[in-house]
């Protein structure tokens, strides 16, 4: 009998606290140094500190909708060729909503191919010269060998999960170039391209997959992927405010909006398209990736257009991966830094990938995506951006509120209050030294002892 063989043993029968105790906590600590991994721990009896963290549930911010990873194709490939028991396994890992899952609650899809697939495809490939303005040969073929059959196997382990689909490119025939790399949308094809996302969320959903949110283009200002499609600022708001949401208006169809999903060096690309009145009717928010620039600049777009929705959607491990650097810089910059800085959505970059980082496709196609899981046949190992998702996805539930925390320069935290009253905090002890902090504003004070460079995330039931 083949088994499978996976890193989670440590959340296996963990996750959770005991709510007819009148205040308690459970806590998990991983070093950066890879010494201890989602290792649970407990206060310390010494009530001596040298650091305070206090919570404060009356100031609430952004509500979260979830954290989780890109299903690509390539991802869904692989976990599709395991056989049936291994992968029911990882999946109710993954997604389960149990005791021990690690409770995936958001994933990102492409709208077509990704670099991550075998080859560039759109939904809508027509021989060179011809064009299809009604889409009569649009099909979703492509995405029914192996991504909606894992989407349903997940859908039915979490009924819940929300799913943001991104296009990296348009179809060959409606763009400058006649080519799946570069290029840009004609404006000619703007209706076009409009109906494409319309065929889109309609034909997922009578599949039984409802897409929740939409980007309009993967990383705008990169035409050097394959596949991408370059898009101005000017031009995704005229193909919003124009033809993109009043079709979605007139089609009632829900799904939000979102704009740039690029990096945030560049935050003034979604203000400028915010600026535009018709476009602005119709987005949601703005979506980043940090391959350039600093976290904090998604609260400048959050000082420009407080009412407007944040999402962090893209951050990559590149291969081999080194657990020191990749384990501490997601969580501080990601877990913590893009939540405190108004995102209400964290995702890293594929969720699996096979121990030769295939399929990508040429000229262009990430050669070194690492995944949260390596899937060699039936083996899964866990890789850093998995044990950075452990110490957040189990810990903050869709519908949590982020709420005030006693923020330090040498330890970032951010804290939260979920649905069912738990209060949660994930803090990052960056110092070259052991701190014992203590966090107050609770029923009672916790202590803990978190060694150097090392995270700690821990959930209180509340009486």
């Amino acid at each position: 009998m083949k088994k499978i063989i996976i890193l989670l043993a440590a959340l296996t029968s963990l996750i959770g606290c005991d709510k007819k105790e009148p205040l308690s906590s459970f806590a998990l600590l991983s070093q950066s140094d890879g010494a201890q991994k989602i290792t649970p721990i407990s206060p310390t009896e010494n009530s001596a500190f040298d650091l305070e963290i206090a919570i404060d549930s009356t100031q609430r911010f952004q509500q979260m909708d979830g954290f989780g990873y890109t299903l690509t194709g390539g991802s869904a490939a692989h976990i599709f060729q395991m056989d049936a028991v291994p992968q029911d396994s990882l999946l109710q890992a993954l997604f389960g909503t149990q005791k021990g899952a690690l409770g995936i609650s958001y994933l990102r899809l492409s709208l077509g191919a990704s670099d991550l697939d075998e080859f560039p495809w759109s939904y809508n490939d027509l021989d060179s010269n011809q064009e299809d303005e009604d889409l009569s040969a649009f099909s979703l073929s492509k995405d029914t060998l192996y991504l909606l059959p894992v989407l349903k196997k997940i859908k039915s382990i979490n009924p819940k999960i929300q799913l943001m689909s991104s296009p990296w490119s348009a179809p060959k025939w409606m763009k400058s170039n006649q080519d799946s790399r570069g290029g840009e949308l004609l404006k000619k094809y703007y209706s076009a391209y409009a109906l494409y996302f319309a065929k889109y969320i309609k034909a997922m959903g009578e599949e039984g997959i409802k897409i929740d949110a939409i980007t309009i283009q993967n990383e705008p200002h990169h035409p050097g992927n394959n596949p991408s499609m370059y898009m101005g600022s000017t031009d995704q708001a005229e193909f919003i405010g124009a033809h993109l949401g009043p079709l979605f208006e007139k089609e009632n169809i829900d799904t939000k909006i979102i704009i740039w999903d690029h990096n945030a060096d560049e935050y003034n690309y979604p203000i400028e398209v915010l600026n535009d009145p018709e476009a602005n009717a119709y987005i949601d928010g703005s979506a980043f990736h940090l391959y350039a620039g600093s976290i904090t600049a998604l609260s400048e777009v959050h000082k420009a257009f407080p009412s407007k929705n944040l999402y962090f959607t893209e951050q990559w491990t590149g291969a081999p991966g080194d657990f020191e650097q990749d384990f501490s810089w997601h969580f501080e910059q990601l877990m913590i830094g893009a939540p405190n800085n108004w995102s209400k959505v964290v995702l890293e970059w594929n969720l699996s990938n096979n121990p030769q980082l295939q399929p990508h496709t040429d000229r262009g196609g990430c050669t070194r995506c690492l995944g949260a899981i390596t899937i060699d046949q039936n083996k899964v190992i866990a890789n850093p951006s998995y044990y950075v998702m452990a110490h957040t996805a189990p810990f903050v539930r869709p519908g949590a509120f982020r709420i005030h925390s006693t923020q330090h320069d040498n330890v970032p935290n951010t804290a939260y209050e979920n649905e069912d009253g738990s209060i949660s905090v994930l803090l990052y002890n960056k110092d070259e030294k052991e701190h014992t902090i203590r966090i107050s504003g609770l029923e009672d004070f916790f202590t803990f002892a978190v060694p150097a460079q090392s995270a700690l995330s821990v959930t209180f039931s509340k009486p």
